[in-house]
């Protein structure tokens, strides 16, 4: 090969690079303008908690400073060179000549367009708790704020406290700052900046699965997770939870189910409904039937004794035997008129009944108190009034008496004054008669 040759080759390598870096130069004068609002990518050149530097595609430089650093997003906690991450223009130049960028607007902007797609699509995202109120949670995704209402708790964390006491309610939901809830978004207004989110709809999704493998009828085991006035709450299988009614507790009248069980206790029961992801349960269908053979037991006009549970404005609740109790109606506990019921009978005091109706199958006992049973006060007004009765009856007696007395005296003068009489006119008339 000539010297010439070998010229004319290496002019044309070096045509050829020109015209590679005139046609870059080209394309990026021809590219479109970055403009503020815009979100572009760029590779970090370098990181520090002070400020991000990136290069944009070769042809600018831009920095993201003080509050446009935003680190709670994963992908801008841990910046390094090299990686590759997405900022949004907030100045086209700033004081250096560089494009003045920002992590936090970008972010947000990727925060509203992932919450766009799960509320289309039905996703479940993790939520951030940050604050609670009486109310529910105060939540958020990235630098979005939303609200999880205390109805749309999971079974597992809703607040079930006794009696509804609102301050042990709001301790319960604080507990829950800092945590990651999954949750699936009810209502969506980027307008109005408006994001209510629901927990228990993401559970019953994850849920259906698991709920579906049981039917009612099925047994299951479990522990209480709950107490509250209308029942327990039972944690049986994987994660589910159901409900026991007070009513599904036991055959006998329970006031207050904190009276049998306690938190942690194991408990048997029978699943008698599921309504979604609600499931019902009765421990009481487990057991027998006390009143099946009631009236083996007990016979109507039987007197017996029994311990009064409640005294009520309509009547007794009274416990004959820890699984029978019956009921003596007001009308039938012999008050006089005018006496409170709550003034003659109190709760824990035993007395006579007798038992005046029995219905197994509607599990009822009518009780009418005894007349041994008869209570003190009623007793004494009895006594009272008989006395009463007596020394009126007496008195009236009296009375008569008196004027019995004086009406025989009375005729007795009349009578004798009548024979006086008689006899000074018996003289005159025989003189007469001479």
């Amino acid at each position: 090969m000539t010297e010439e040759t070998k010229n004319n080759g290496a002019n044309a390598q070096f045509d050829q690079a020109s015209d590679q870096e005139f046609q870059k130069l080209l394309d990026a004068e021809n590219a479109k303008i970055p403009q503020v609002g815009d979100i572009i990518k760029g590779v970090v050149l370098s990181a520090s908690k002070a400020e991000v530097k990136l290069d944009i595609d070769g042809i600018a430089t831009g920095v993201v400073r003080g509050r446009e650093l935003y680190f709670e997003a994963e992908e801008y906690a841990n910046l390094k060179p090299g990686d590759e991450v997405e900022a949004t223009i907030i100045e086209e130049e700033n004081e250096n000549g560089d494009l003045e960028l920002s992590f936090r607007s970008a972010g947000q902007q990727k925060a509203w367009s992932a919450l766009f797609d799960a509320y289309e699509n039905r996703k479940i995202l993790k939520f951030r708790v940050q604050d609670a109120n009486k109310g529910g949670l105060l939540v958020s995704y990235g630098q979005i704020q939303g609200f999880l209402p205390v109805s749309q708790l999971a079974p597992e964390n809703y607040p079930r406290v006794n009696g509804g006491d609102k301050g042990r309610i709001l301790d319960k939901l604080k507990s829950f700052v800092g945590t990651d809830f999954e949750v699936k978004i009810m209502t969506l207004d980027e307008k109005d900046e408006k994001l209510i989110v629901s927990e228990k709809e993401a559970w019953q999704e994850k849920q259906k699965d698991i709920i579906s493998k049981y039917k009612v009828g099925s047994q299951v085991e479990g522990a209480i997770t709950a107490l509250t006035d209308f029942g327990v709450f039972v944690s049986f299988g994987e994660n589910l939870e159901g409900l026991i009614h007070i009513s599904e507790l036991a055959w006998q009248r329970i006031d207050d189910p904190s009276d049998l069980f306690k938190v942690g206790d194991k408990i048997k029961a029978e699943i008698i409904s599921i309504e979604g992801s609600k499931i019902f349960l009765s421990a009481k269908k487990l057991l027998t039937d006390p009143w099946h053979d009631v009236e083996t037991k007990y016979k109507v006009g039987q007197v017996v004794s029994g311990i009064i549970l409640k005294v009520n404005p309509f009547g007794l609740f009274v416990e004959l035997d820890p699984d029978i109790h019956g009921l003596a109606h007001v009308s039938q506990i012999g008050l006089a008129p005018g006496q409170k019921i709550s003034e003659v009978f109190h709760s824990g005091e035993k007395k006579d009944f007798t038992i005046v109706s029995i219905e197994p199958k509607d599990h009822r006992l009518g009780l009418s108190v005894s007349t041994e049973a008869e209570q003190p006060a009623a007793k004494s007004k009895k006594k009272e009034d008989e006395k009463k009765d007596k020394e009126e009856g007496e008195k009236k007696n009296k009375t008569k008496k008196v004027k019995k007395e004086k009406t025989e005296a009375a005729e007795e003068s009349s009578s004798a004054e009548a024979a006086e009489d008689k006899k000074k006119d018996k003289p005159a008339k025989k003189k007469k008669e001479k």
